[in-house]
């Protein structure tokens, strides 16, 4: 389903994004990893996968456009973008300070913006691209959480910003949609309060996604088998939205 196609994951060594990364290698992509720092993690992944892998903070657009143009020089092309690296914070509304909200926005909404900026001019030359940007439950009203408003608003940008990225690139060829997962077991999860954990047990399912979960749509999303779909956020939440008591 990917062979030929170079594909740049970010946040390649948290749950989903080594689930999208692991997937996509199996259906022949050519795959570049990206996290914020050299790891072992990210080092031994790139290895299983034969994969290239990068480095820098997302919300360093100068950093991101040179790692973006070093891949351009080496592959002449990225044919997908999937936005992946995120971060969340957890605080009360009246406790959150100016930095928790500049953080937020800075890694989820600015970040994607870095990689979109950097990325998109090269697939304008190749009249092909497609975007995949990683938004939340937390980004709709019946979702948002309110221990996690920064968090909840900038996902909300995210659903927003990939509307507006459809729509202005429709005619490059480039498809732009976004995946709003609902509760993940990733290393996260396992750092949740009680109240957390509590919060994000009301799903019909009667559990929390695994990554590999996740990264099925991804992958179904960044495939040319999608490819009269963009703008669109697609819900992954095993029915958490309409639970009993959201």
């Amino acid at each position: 389903m990917f062979k030929d196609k170079v594909i740049l994951i970010t946040g390649a060594a948290g749950g989903i994004g080594s689930a999208t990364a692991q997937m996509a290698k199996k259906q022949g992509a050519t795959l570049i990893l990206h996290d914020r720092v050299e790891s072992e993690f990210l080092k031994n992944l790139a290895k299983e996968l034969e994969a290239e892998y990068v480095t820098c903070d997302i919300c360093d657009k100068k950093a991101v456009e040179e790692v973006v143009e070093k891949i351009f020089i080496k592959f002449s092309k990225i044919d997908v973008l999937c936005n992946i690296a995120g971060a969340t914070n957890t605080k009360p509304f009246l406790e959150t300070t100016n930095d928790d909200w500049l953080f937020s926005y800075n890694v989820n909404v600015l970040g994607t913006v870095n990689f979109c900026q950097a990325v998109i001019p090269i697939m304008q030359k190749n009249k092909y691209g497609k975007i995949l940007n990683i938004a939340s439950v937390r980004g709709y009203k019946q979702g948002s959480f309110a221990n996690k408003l920064p968090y909840s608003s900038a996902k909300a940008a995210i659903i927003n910003l990939t509307a507006g990225l459809a729509k202005e690139y429709a005619t490059d060829n480039i498809l732009i949609n976004s995946v709003s997962p609902g509760p993940v077991n990733t290393n996260i999860a396992k750092k949740w309060s009680e109240k957390e954990l509590k919060h994000n047990s009301d799903i019909l399912l009667g559990r929390i996604a695994e990554p590999e979960e996740i990264a099925h749509m991804i992958c179904f999303l960044i495939s040319d088998k999608a490819s009269f779909i963009t703008g669109q956020d697609f819900l992954v939440d095993g029915g958490y939205l309409i639970g009993n008591n959201n």
